[in-house]
């Protein structure tokens, strides 16, 4: 097996798939407000060639897929998705990036089909706000579906906050103290200019993670801690307790130099980092016909060409396309 290396000695072990762009949420950093762009569902990558891909690259080495979206449940076959996966040769870990409001029908079948992982979505613990945030999301069934979700047995479930001045920087002690009782592991992230949506939420709401810290650090006694997974979180642990506390902080202090990911649409781009505009097309070549040998190449190809860094800072204007339609 020859393993994913990109120019930089950075090998790719790990590969975000979008199974849809569209979501039952309109989070305002992330969706346009009258946004009508979505992919029609003929475009999205069927499952069978979601699953030739993942097989070329857990072939290469890639051991970790999350299936994401949008929100991944909406689509119907996402299960089927899911199964197909998790029963690829080579892929060690499933998991899933979700909003919740779906989870609580689909836990037990998410865990069957191997999604022994989950991160949700919640940036609100106030159902006035987290309706405001989603534009009419119901707090209560993203609840339950964590409540299912713990009950199936999937472990760890951590809960991931877009940390926002003015929006809900009021409730990050009680997202931490909402963590500790409930188990879950919680990650901060901090806004990102990606597409108008991104940043409008940027100009006017960018909150840095080195603020929240030091003001956690007041409240808590946090210690260093690490955590498995395929992510750029950097933790630490509340002193006495099982709770672990991430930090996603692409714009203050990026972690550019231990990229290990590539982004997979539900059209079939592959996108090579979050913040450049740098993608290869794989539906196409699926639908003629493409080998297994040539499909790999072609994904070699596009790793050959992973630029070494973001640059949300110097350009924020550069990513025009919404954070739905990359895939998280």
């Amino acid at each position: 097996m020859h393993q994913l290396v990109d120019p930089f000695q950075r090998r790719i072990s790990y590969l975000r798939v979008s199974v849809t762009d569209r979501c039952d949420f309109r989070c305002f950093y992330c969706l346009p407000k009258g946004y009508k762009g979505f992919a029609q569902p003929e475009t999205w990558l069927t499952p069978g060639e979601v699953e030739r891909i993942v097989a070329a690259f857990a072939r290469m080495g890639v051991s970790r897929i999350r299936l994401t979206g949008g929100e991944p449940l909406v689509r119907p076959d996402c299960l089927e998705i899911a199964r197909r996966i998790g029963a690829c040769d080579g892929i060690e870990d499933l998991s899933l990036s979700t909003n919740a409001s779906q989870l609580a029908r689909h836990a037990q079948g998410l865990y069957d089909a191997g999604v022994r992982r989950i991160n949700v979505s919640l940036d609100s613990l106030r159902p006035e706000r987290f309706r405001e945030i989603t534009h009419n999301g119901d707090l209560g069934r993203v609840l339950a579906g964590l409540q299912a979700a713990k009950a199936v047995g999937i472990d760890p479930i951590k809960i991931n906050m877009v940390a926002m001045k003015g929006v809900n920087d009021d409730e990050i002690g009680d997202m931490v103290e909402f963590c500790l009782r409930e188990g879950f592991t919680l990650r901060f992230i901090e806004t990102m200019p990606v597409g108008d949506s991104g940043r409008s939420a940027g100009d006017g709401h960018y909150l840095s993670l080195r603020q929240v810290r030091a003001d956690l650090e007041r409240r808590f006694r946090l210690e260093p801690a690490v955590m498995g997974g395929g992510g750029p979180a950097q933790y630490v642990r509340v002193k006495g307790t099982a709770l672990r506390i991430g930090f996603i902080t692409p714009i203050s202090q990026h972690f550019c130099e231990t990229c290990n990911r590539v982004r997979l649409s539900a059209e079939g781009t592959l996108y090579l980092c979050l913040g450049q505009q740098d993608r290869v097309e794989l539906r196409e070549p699926l639908r003629a016909g493409v080998s297994d040998e040539d499909l790999e190449g072609l994904i070699r190809a596009a790793i050959a060409r992973k630029p070494e860094r973001h640059e949300f800072r110097e350009r924020p204007d550069q990513v025009m396309r919404v954070m739905a339609l990359t895939g998280g």
